[in-house]
């Protein structure tokens, strides 16, 4: 019986001295803290301040006052974690050649030896620890060569252990790695040691600088942890309080007060000059509501409020019909702010709002069939509004409407009606004075290989009357650009019966007609978006799903590269510039929400929007694949080469 017992006892020490969790839990142990009294500096130090930091002035005079128990951090037992992080945040004076300051040592008060010390020279950092494993113990260190730190700055260090291996962070720079023949204890004890914060126990060597943070972080390297904020050498794991800089809230209506007492001066008003004789001064900037510090040479931001980025908050819920496929937002002059959805469902149809009363209310109600999208446009006086129908009415007609707006009854009322198939986008534009407006036709019952076509306005007749056809393939979006004298249509072809990878087209106007100019390979297009930055022109489309009948799809078909090109004048075409990775878009605009401007005040209106893929249940009708388009000759009279399908 005695056996068993004993074997449990050498187990039960041997577990202890193995594993550091029993000891205590993986937290930050602040060592500078426990030197410090909640009130202020402990004897034998100072609080003093230094670009616009406070740190800890360490006295020669008493070495021992500036030593604590081990106990007070080790709680449960007396060992020292075998895998740590220690980190430092502290500012080095001009050390002189040859000497050695220490930042802290754990010595047991029985021998001169160093269990555990951090120490650096002019250009070199040394970690110190004891070897018990050896006869009689031996003292190790860990160099790490050409570490400048002697330049009167503030810097954090980051130094992490685990066995043979050794890490040290400078300011978060690349971290300097040592391996050394002998590992770090795994069972070190502390019994009866004590912190010395500073020194090694005398006078030789002692620290001369000032100590912000001094913490040990068993377990894990600190490294990401530290290396997170803005300002690294001044970031922080755990800072004493009477080192945070944070004022003294006053009983009274008093000014606030600092808890070492520092003679402070904050200017108000525009921005003062920083010299030497403004050092250590700051300065509140109003209008930015920022403080900053005069180092000497400049201002540096010590708190500053984060520039608010262009948030969209939710302003106002707006119940629509039905479904939303997309909205319209335009101004009708002397009448005021407009919005029009295209909803799904009919009846009821779609609805217009107008802007009353800080508010989008219901204005009017015009009956649609599956309405895909809304187009606003003005020829001289009159202003339009086309909707895009993609179902046919309840007689079997299948016709796309352009209503005019009635100065007399302040309303839409029907126009002109455009028989159209499956309609998915109408896009308005003007050439040479001239008004046109193209329909994207998507299908014609189970065929996606059809004519959209683009419409000429006749002055004498008022109408728009058909000027040319372009074959397209289940489209989805025209795009409008002009760059100089020249005029260019894109059309998305998003699936031609059997795949979505087709060739959508860009289209040039040459002598009174659209001509193609480029043929570029998508993968099920939902829409083309131009942009502009600075001189440079781009042209991005949105690719919604990869699909071929004649192959298995897979599995993440949605995930796909939709692809921003630019103009390359000098190649006269488009040329890939970037791919995004995205998941079924249905729009490629650099604004995907839709702006308003109602009284100088700026906003933004979202609908819900259909976000079903493109085509998802269309993909399985089998029709004639598309023949892919080449480029032939130049065209005459245009600086841009012509494909010919």
């Amino acid at each position: 019986m005695l056996a068993p017992l004993l074997l449990w006892a050498v187990l039960l020490q041997w577990a202890c001295g193995r594993s550091w969790q029993h000891c205590t839990e993986l937290r930050p142990l602040d060592v500078l803290a426990e030197l410090l009294p909640g009130s202020g500096a402990a004897r034998g130090a100072r609080v003093l301040q230094a670009q616009g930091l406070s740190g800890l002035q360490l006295r020669a005079s008493r070495p021992r006052a500036l030593a604590f128990p081990a106990s007070r951090l080790f709680l449960h037992c007396d060992r020292f974690p075998e895998e740590f992080s220690i980190i430092v945040t502290l500012r080095v004076l001009a050390v002189p050649t040859k000497r050695n300051e220490y930042i802290f040592t754990l010595m047991a008060e029985e021998s001169p030896g160093v269990l555990v010390g951090l120490r650096y020279s002019p250009s070199k950092l040394h970690f110190l620890f004891w070897s018990p494993e050896r006869s009689g113990g031996w003292q190790n260190r860990v160099t790490f060569r050409n570490v400048s730190l002697a330049d009167s700055r503030w810097h954090t260090l980051v130094l992490a252990v685990s066995g043979q291996s050794f890490s040290l962070s400078v300011d978060c720079g690349l971290p300097k790695d040592v391996v050394v023949e002998t590992p770090f204890p795994p069972s070190l004890s502390v019994k009866r040691a004590s912190f010395y914060l500073g020194n090694r126990r005398r006078r030789k060597g002692f620290f001369t600088g000032l100590l912000r943070q001094l913490v040990l972080l068993p377990g894990a390297d600190a490294t990401p942890r530290i290396c997170t904020a803005v300002n690294y050498k001044a970031t922080a794991l755990s800072i004493p309080a009477v080192l945070q800089d944070v004022p003294v809230k006053a009983v009274s209506n008093e000014v606030l007060k600092y808890p070492h007492g520092a003679n402070m001066k904050v200017t108000l008003g525009s921005r003062p000059p920083c010299t030497k004789q403004e050092k250590a001064q700051f300065w509140f900037n109003a209008s930015r509501r920022g403080l900053y510090l005069c180092d000497g040479s400049a201002w540096i931001s010590m708190l500053e409020v984060k520039q608010r980025l262009d948030y969209v908050e939710e302003y106002q819920d707006l119940v629509t019909n039905s479904e939303t496929m997309g909205v319209e937002v335009f101004t009708i002059p002397r009448v005021g702010l407009f919005a029009a959805t295209a909803n799904r469902h009919s009846p009821p149809g779609s609805a217009i709002y107008k802007w009353t009363d800080g508010k989008f209310v219901l204005y009017q109600n015009i009956p649609t069939y599956q309405a895909q999208s809304w187009k606003y446009f003005t020829i001289g006086k009159k202003i339009f509004l086309a909707v895009a129908n993609f179902e046919q009415n309840d007689r079997g007609q299948e016709f796309s409407v352009i209503y005019k707006w009635s100065h007399r009854k302040e309303k839409f009322v029907t126009y002109q009606r455009i028989t159209t198939h499956s309609a998915r986008d109408w896009e308005a534009f003007v050439i040479e004075g001239e008004a046109f407006l193209a329909v994207v036709n998507h299908r014609e019952g189970n065929n996606h290989n059809i004519d959209s076509v683009i419409y000429r306005w006749n002055p004498s007749t008022g109408l728009f009357e058909t000027n040319q056809t372009i074959p397209t393939s289940g489209a989805y979006d025209w795009e409008f650009f002009a760059i100089g004298p020249y005029s260019f249509l894109a059309v998305a072809n998003t699936f031609n019966g059997t795949s979505t990878n087709i060739y959508s087209h860009i289209y040039i106007w040459l002598s009174g007609s659209f001509q193609l100019f480029q043929s570029i390979l998508t993968f099920g297009a939902a829409d083309w978006e131009v942009f502009h930055i600075g001189d440079r022109v781009f042209l991005a489309v949105a690719n919604s799903h990869s699909y071929d009948s004649r192959i298995p799809a897979p599995s993440n078909f949605y995930a796909i590269n939709s692809s921003i090109y630019e103009l390359n004048i000098t190649a006269q075409m488009f040329v890939k510039f970037q791919d995004l990775l995205t998941y079924s878009p249905l729009m490629a605009s650099p604004s995907p929400l839709t702006a308003l401007s109602t009284g100088g005040k700026a906003m933004k209106a979202s609908w819900q929007l259909t976000t079903s893929p493109p085509l998802a249940a269309e993909t399985g009708r089998h029709l004639t694949p598309q023949r892919a388009p080449t480029c032939s000759t130049p065209v005459p009279r245009s600086p841009f080469p012509r494909c010919s399908s």
